[in-house]
C-alpha cells in the first residue's frame, strides 16, 4: 500500500551541535538555527496536509549534556512555546509535550501546560514536542501502570493486548508515525518511539538539521511516496 501524503510525520533533529562547529561557533547558534527549521516544517506540514508531527526535542539523556547547554535549551523552548506561541495559535496548530516534565522546573512545566491549553481546539496540524522523553522510559511507565491497574481489578492479565497498552503511552489517541525522519548522518533511533514505530518507514539524510530546509523535506517525503508498505504483510 502506497500513500502520496503521510499523516504521521516524526522527526529526530540531529546536528545542531555540528552544524555549530562546522561555522566554528558555539553549539548554541546551531540550536537557535535549529528552531528556525523547526517553524519552517510546522508551516510546511500544515499547508500540505500532514495532521500529525512530532518532533525529538529533548531526550532523557540529553539532561548528560554540559549544564550550561542545558540551560540554553531550556531557555529557547521557553520562548519558542512562551513567547513566540502566538504564531502557533494563529496557524491553526495543536502543541501536546509528550514525555515526564514533572523532573522540570514549574515555570517550565507552567509553559508547556499554558502551551497545551491555549491550543486545545486548533486542529489544522498537531505537533507533539517529545520533552525530557525516552522510549524506554516510556514503555516502562506503561507497564507499571497497567500492574497497578491489575493489581486493582480492573482488568486481568489475559485481558492485556497491544490495544490496551497503547492506551498507557503518552501517545495513546495518536495514530503511529508513518514516516520518521533522521537527520545529521546518525544510523539509529536513539530511544525515540520504540513502540510507535514497529511498522514506520524511516528516512536518514546527512543534512544537518540547521540545514534541513523544505527542498529536503520533500525529497524525504518523495521517497516515502515511492514506497510499499507491507505491515508484514504479502502482496501479490
Amino acid at each position: 500500500m502506497k500513500m502520496s501524503i503521510p499523516n504521521h510525520v516524526a522527526i529526530i533533529m540531529d546536528g545542531n551541535g555540528r552544524w555549530a562547529k562546522q561555522r566554528r561557533l558555539p553549539r548554541y547558534f546551531g540550536h537557535r538555527e535549529g528552531v528556525n527549521s523547526l517553524k519552517r516544517i510546522v508551516r510546511y506540514c500544515g499547508d500540505i496536509g500532514i495532521k500529525i508531527l512530532t518532533v525529538y526535542a529533548f531526550s532523557t539523556e540529553n539532561w548528560n549534556r554540559p549544564a550550561g547547554e542545558v540551560q540554553y535549551l531550556m531557555k529557547l523552548m521557553e520562548l519558542t512555546f512562551g513567547v513566540e506561541l502566538e504564531e502557533l495559535v494563529q496557524n491553526g496548530v495543536k502543541v501536546r509535550v509528550i514525555g515526564d516534565i514533572t523532573s522540570v522546573s514549574p515555570k517550565q512545566q507552567q509553559i508547556w501546560r499554558s502551551a497545551e491549553e491555549r491550543t486545545k481546539h486548533n486542529d489544522r496540524l498537531f505537533l507533539n514536542v517529545a520533552f525530557n522523553y525516552g522510549g524506554r522510559m516510556e514503555i516502562t511507565q506503561a507497564i507499571r501502570g497497567i500492574a497497578s491497574d491489575v493489581l486493582e481489578g480492573k482488568f486481568t492479565i489475559d485481558q492485556i493486548t497491544e490495544e490496551v497498552v497503547n492506551r498507557y503511552l503518552y501517545t495513546k489517541d495518536l495514530a503511529d508515525p508513518d514516516l520518521i525522519i533522521r537527520t545529521g548522518g546518525e544510523l539509529r533511533m536513539s530511544n525515540f518511539l520504540l513502540w510507535q514505530s514497529a511498522y514506520s518507514e524511516w528516512y536518514f539524510t546527512e543534512t544537518l538539521w540547521p540545514d534541513f530546509d523544505i527542498e529536503e523535506f520533500k525529497k524525504a517525503l518523495e521517497s516515502f511516496k515511492q514506497r510499499e508498505r507491507r505491515f508484514g504483510r504479502v502482496y501479490e
